[in-house]
């Protein structure tokens, strides 16, 4: 395959920041219990608290309320830190604190909890000494007992406080109260006009540059057919969709080589900065079919993608030199080489899809001879449109280096040749391997080098991704 390297460079290359918000994934909180609604017959709740992700000073929450009782019209959660946390930003909800005390209401369009229905919000936070999860919660005004009740009159019989907080404390002084924002249940973005931008790249350019602290910016359901780029000088940025999965947020464009972009410069979403974070959305090329045409170009270091799909055809998702990613719970799919580049990626618990019925390479490594570690497919699954079609990879540059490891191989895979040849450089001269996969298209023969027990110690998640700093966004 001809590639073009007209166009956008592939990017700044990043060395880590001393400062870096590593994501540490911590188990999640849950605790369960009952609250009685003022209006309801019969009232309960389930709440799972949950620390998604934790740095130097701040962590990501996430907090899922389910309604066991009489459907619910209108609610506030309420709960109090024991350890001096503080929310900074929020979403999904409308979050207010005083002190130790927080209460996060619902925003206009989740409201309303129907029996054995479900509402998610998430927020950041701050946090010195230890980050303990909150002891208990209420739900409207009513403190979690562990059953459903039911309400004879409107004042519930147990504890009947206004206020969930078990041990009340004093009031800060107005010198020391730390407020969330009023509107942090209004999203980021939102195409409608009900956020506070309409566009991505509004909300990006609003980061001041040189940001040195994680920034979220969350994005309503919607179609947002945009080029997005986030500079080299707004690190700690995530994109975070609001909708019930990946596919009701969409990021999307059309550009490709063929048009005149060139294939770097082709993508609908650049990332340039350094500890950069996507959850819940999608990024899609909708170009079609006979031209490179590249979803996503990372250019970053410590770029993590968490529930993202990555939609397109030739050159889907593009990993550059002295990048780092880590993508986990994503779904890729393309024609040809749609997984390629210089860098170093992770892809755990991936779902990739060979979507042409002709078949083609899912990978095309240029890992540099001096560099020890490219692609690791993990713990994944690659299916296709038909069977004995789809190549593991082919080598774009002479040194390429991928494994696919105790993943799941569909009978998609050509098992009899997996790896080919690309541009003069040939297959049996790259570092290509395979380790303990499974599936119709795992079986084992000459043409499929398998890595060793003892080679395998060193190709593990953490080590293709630890650097000089140590990175370890998988916990």
């Amino acid at each position: 395959m001809a590639r073009s390297t007209c166009g956008r460079p592939p990017g700044h290359r990043w060395r880590p920041a001393a400062a870096a918000a590593a994501l540490l994934l911590l188990p999640a909180g849950l605790i369960t219990g009952a609250a009685l609604a003022s209006q309801a017959a019969t009232a309960g709740c389930q709440v799972a608290y949950t620390i998604t992700s934790q740095w130097a000073g701040g962590f990501g929450g996430d907090v899922k309320v389910t309604n066991l009782g009489d459907a619910v019209s209108g609610w506030t959660l309420t709960w109090s830190f024991g350890s001096g946390q503080t929310v900074t930003q929020a979403w999904n909800a409308t979050v207010t604190q005083t002190g130790a005390d927080v209460a996060a209401a619902n925003v206009s369009y989740n409201a309303s909890i129907p029996t054995n229905g479900s509402v998610d919000f998430g927020f950041n936070g701050s946090w010195t000494g230890s980050n303990p999860i909150p002891a208990s919660f209420a739900l409207n005004g009513v403190t979690c007992t562990g059953t459903v009740s039911p309400s004879g009159s409107t004042t519930p019989t147990p504890t009947p406080t206004p206020t969930p907080t078990p041990t009340p404390t004093p009031t800060p002084t107005p010198a020391s109260p730390t407020p969330t924002n009023s509107q942090t249940g209004i999203p980021t973005v939102a195409a409608d006009g009900t956020g506070r931008y309409t566009t991505v790249q509004a909300a990006i350019n609003a980061v001041p540059a040189g940001n040195n602290t994680p920034v979220t910016i969350t994005i309503k359901p919607g179609t947002y057919r945009e080029i997005v780029t986030v500079p080299s000088n707004k690190p700690y940025i995530t994109l975070q969709g609001l909708g019930t999965s990946a596919s009701s947020t969409v990021i999307v464009d059309n550009h490709s080589n063929a048009s005149g972009y060139g294939t770097f410069g082709s993508a609908t979403v650049f990332v340039d900065a350094h500890d950069f974070t996507a959850k819940n959305l999608t990024i899609s090329n909708d170009y079609g079919v006979g031209s490179q045409a590249v979803a996503a170009n990372i250019s970053a270091d410590k770029a993590v993608f968490n529930g993202v799909r990555f939609l397109g055809n030739q050159d889907t998702l593009l990993v550059n030199a002295g990048t780092r990613g880590y993508f986990v719970n994503n779904y890729i799919e393309g024609t040809v080489d749609f997984i390629f580049g210089d860098g170093t990626a992770v892809f755990n618990a991936c779902s990739i899809y060979e979507k042409r019925t002709a078949g083609g390479p899912v990978t095309a490594a240029r890992t540099p001879a001096t560099q020890t570690y490219g692609f690791l497919i993990y713990k994944s699954t690659v299916t296709g449109v038909a069977n004995n079609i789809t190549q593991l990879g082919r080598p774009w540059g002479p040194a390429a280096q991928v494994l696919y490891r105790e993943s799941s191989l569909s009978a998609t895979i050509a098992t009899a040749q997996p790896w080919i040849n690309m541009s003069g450089n040939s297959w049996t001269n790259a570092r290509f391997f395979e380790y303990k996969n499974t599936g119709a298209g795992a079986t084992v023969n000459g043409n499929r080098p398998q890595m060793t027990d003892a080679q395998a110690v060193n190709y593990t998640p953490q080590k293709y991704l630890a650097g000089s700093d140590g990175w370890n966004p998988i916990g």
